[in-house]
């Protein structure tokens, strides 16, 4: 039977679910959620004079939860309009139109016997060969479903997301003895093609793969922090970054989660283990007593830190006072530090005994390795899956089996076995057969260790990796800023690489380069990345140091040589499209804004933010963005051209970042020649294919534009809007200032309305308006500000 999703239901609306919800609805995924029907009236139902059967009484626990999703941080929606994919009701009522949906999924309390009876009512509305699943965290998926039908069984399985489901990349997928192999093939397709998501298959065993591990970590984590003295602070300043883990680190992650929540998932796994591992899973006193007080975290304003005023305090989990934050400050913290990449930081970290950090972390680390590897066969069949689960459910950025393979897995053995540990026989017997690493690289492919033999990693062909691809001498050219690659099938890969990807005179360079050697020898160019940020704009401080020097010729020939650059992407005889995923800013937006067309991952935040460092767009990001915005107007409808340019000059002026690519559309930055990749690991693989697309449809470049403008009157208008913040307290002098530069460009210069220049003389309006501001002394005290403080100064 081919499957296919397009509606589902949720069933369960708290903040689990709602979030599922919300993700489906972002996707265009109609969903109706429902929840039980309240047992009592509020009082402000009661002074309304409702009952318990009106409509509004019995769908409120739904619309309730709907609604809150319009305030929660984060965001669980990409925009406004994902509301409109959700409709609400109650498990009394409207269970019948769960038989209209392709999808159920069951997020209701943690209790076998109420999802029991929930599912069991899904039996009797749902249609044949509906997909069933449930969320559940820990509960056995097999005896939830035990007394169903037949059909229902061969179409259920678990679907464990993790919160929060817009964010995190990782889906658990838990089959049951019956579920029929094609439904768990298709859901594992449908979880990555559709959902965005990094699908394991975890085995039916409690707490699933990455809250088993995530769990046992944290609570080891505990104990050794009661064991050596060690501080609250002094734990979270050894267990984040410095080895890869989330900034949250431990104690922090666990104010995030909430320590009730925490609890609870560690309370189901000591119920359902035996012998020493139930030991594993005890809360330790102090933290039960956190709990008796209400103090689980973010949720109730203080757990293991406090916030007063501007300062955060950390919890004494002696006197269950709070003190000042302390951080772990030794040789070995400093010798991580300057080591690069998260492997060489960790080795750095534990390879000092009797250093107090490294002490600290190596009782953290090691007993994970050997839980990770005991294991192995009862959660997950491979390694890849329990690497894979911890890195895309917690934010580590080494699995367990990678960060052995980083310290060295014969090395760290025969440290642990002196410290009398018992080492897992399978990892024994690998080290005995000459096997000294669980991955091998070869020629750009990735072998894993399994059963006693090495197996190649198999990936989804939408993957593509840049690091292979260098691997595998595919590099034409590079320099300090970006490398050209190819990526095959006639396009060509630019990938920025420059310090947060800055754009300085070496990726102009290479752009250059690139545009050149497409157009003789290939079928178009993406530029995209695989680095934290696609690109936070151009190199501020070696533009800063030029105008402190008074080098304005410098100056004048880059941004000339910037412009000069994004009219080449915008007029390449090839086509241009760009990958833009997280901040794409300033400099970012304008090299994406003229692309033939735009691919971008679901969470690009793009945006003009030029004015937070004094400045305007200086790179044709002010005229790229209007004219987006013009070219976005019906055709063969009259409009007002002041509304349209007091809309970019809006945006632009209060530096304006979407949300999501979904609030890009809404914002101008992207448009219906654009397009959205739902997984994120995709990105690279959808816009080649754009790329291809294009050339085969015989692309031809744009015709040079000429850019109808406001002239005297939208400068009136433009700049008055600005002094009014001004005299409302909103805006500071050098604001109105920087304004009346943006708002000059945006009209054309002083000429008269509607009249309609050449692109080149926007430009050098944009670039006369950018020197002129840089050489402002407080413009250069809001650049020299962010580059020291990395956010903005108001002055």
């Amino acid at each position: 039977m081919k499957h296919s999703i397009k509606t589902a239901a949720v069933l369960g609306s708290g903040v689990m679910g709602s979030g599922i919800a919300a993700h489906l609805a972002n996707l265009g995924i109609a969903v109706t959620m429902l929840d039980i029907v309240p047992p009592d009236l509020t009082e402000e139902e009661k002074q309304q004079g409702l009952t318990l059967e009106d409509s509004e009484v019995r769908n409120r626990i739904a619309a309730l939860s709907k609604k809150a999703l319009l305030k929660q941080k984060p965001s669980p929606i990409t925009t406004n309009k994902s509301l409109e994919n959700i409709t609400i009701g109650n498990m009394e009522d409207d269970m019948g139109k769960v038989a209209e949906v392709d999808w159920i999924i069951e997020v209701v309390v943690e209790n076998l016997q109420v999802k029991k009876k929930v599912f069991a009512r899904i039996d009797e509305y749902r249609k044949e060969g509906a997909i069933v699943s449930s969320n559940t965290s820990g509960i056995s998926v097999e005896a939830m479903i035990a007394d169903c039908s037949e059909d229902m069984k061969k179409h259920f399985l678990g679907t464990h997301f993790f919160n929060p489901p817009r964010y995190l990349k990782l889906l658990e997928i838990i089959p049951t003895v019956h579920t029929d192999p094609e439904v768990l093939a298709f859901m594992k397709r449908f979880g990555e093609d559709v959902l965005g998501k990094g699908v394991v298959e975890a085995k039916d065993t409690p707490n699933f793969i990455a809250n088993r591990i995530g769990t046992y970590g944290l609570l080891v984590t505990v104990r050794e922090m009661l064991k050596g003295n060690f501080s609250v602070g002094e734990v979270d300043s050894v267990t984040g970054t410095l080895i890869g883990r989330p900034k949250s680190a431990t104690f922090r992650t666990l104010d995030v989660v909430g320590l009730d929540t925490f609890s609870h998932v560690a309370k189901n796994v000591y119920d359902q283990v035996e012998g020493p591992e139930k030991a594993l899973f005890t809360i330790p006193d102090f933290m039960n007593d956190m709990l008796e007080k209400g103090w689980y975290g973010a949720k109730s304003g203080q757990g293991f830190f406090i916030k007063k005023g501007r300062d955060i305090y950390e919890l004494n989990s002696k006197t269950m006072k709070y003190e000042e934050r302390k951080k772990l400050k030794t040789a070995a913290t400093e010798m991580a530090k300057q080591a690069k990449g998260s492997r060489n930081k960790m080795k750095a970290l534990i390879s000092n005994p009797g250093d107090k950090a490294s002490d600290l972390v190596w009782s953290v680390i090691k007993p994970v390795l050997l839980y990770s590897a005991e294991l192995l066969g009862e959660i997950a069949d491979d390694i890849i899956s329990i690497d894979q689960a911890m890195k895309w459910g917690f934010g580590w950025e080494l699995g367990p089996f990678e960060t052995w393979d980083a310290i060295g897995v014969r090395e760290s053995v025969e440290r642990m076995q002196k410290e009398g540990a018992d080492i897992p026989k399978w990892v024994h017997s690998m080290l005995e057969n000459g096997k000294e690493s669980f991955y091998q690289e070869k020629e750009g492919t990735v072998h894993y260790f399994d059963n006693g033999e090495y197996k190649e990693q198999q990936w989804n062909h939408k993957e593509i990796h840049i690091k292979r691809l260098k691997q595998t001498n595919k590099v034409i050219k590079k320099n300090t800023g970006a490398s050209l690659i190819d990526m095959g099938d006639g396009a060509l890969l630019l990938e920025f690489h420059s310090r947060s990807n800055a754009i300085g005179l070496d990726i102009i360079q290479m752009v250059n380069y690139s545009i050149e050697e497409v157009e003789k020898n290939y079928e178009g160019l993406v530029i995209g990345n695989q680095g934290k940020n696609f690109c936070v704009g151009a190199n501020l401080a070696m533009m800063l140091m030029e105008a402190q020097d008074d080098n304005f010729f410098e100056l004048d020939m880059v941004i000339r040589q910037f412009q000069n650059m994004t009219m080449a992407i915008k007029y390449a005889e090839k086509p241009v499209v760009t990958a833009p995923f997280n901040m794409a800013l300033g400099g970012g937006a304008e090299v994406s804004l003229p692309a033939a067309a735009i691919q971008a991952s679901p969470e690009t935040y793009i945006g003009l933010v030029e004015v937070g460092v004094g400045l305007i767009p200086g790179g044709g990001g002010t005229k790229e963005l209007y004219l987006k915005a013009l070219r976005n107007l019906p055709k063969g409808v009259s409009f007002d051209l002041t509304k349209v340019a007091n809309d970019v000059f809006e945006k632009i002026a209060t530096a304006k970042v979407s949300t999501s690519a979904a609030e890009a559309f809404e914002n101008g930055y992207l448009d219906t020649n654009d397009r959205i990749s739902t997984n994120p690991g995709h990105l690279l693989y959808d816009a080649k294919q754009r790329v291809l697309g294009l050339a085969s449809a015989g692309y031809r470049k744009p015709q040079r534009e000429k850019v109808p403008v406001v002239g005297d009157a939208g400068y009136a208008a433009m700049l008055m809007g600005a002094k009014m913040m001004q005299y409302s307290g909103y805006a500071s002098e050098h604001d109105v200032k920087i304004a009346g530069k943006l708002a000059y460009v945006l009209s054309g210069g002083r000429i008269k309305e509607g009249t309609e220049i050449d692109e080149q003389v926007m430009l050098d309006l944009e670039r006369e308006a950018f020197l002129s501001l840089i050489g402002e002394p407080l413009t250069q005290q809001r650049m020299q500000h962010m580059l020291v403080k990395g956010k903005p100064l108001r002055n």
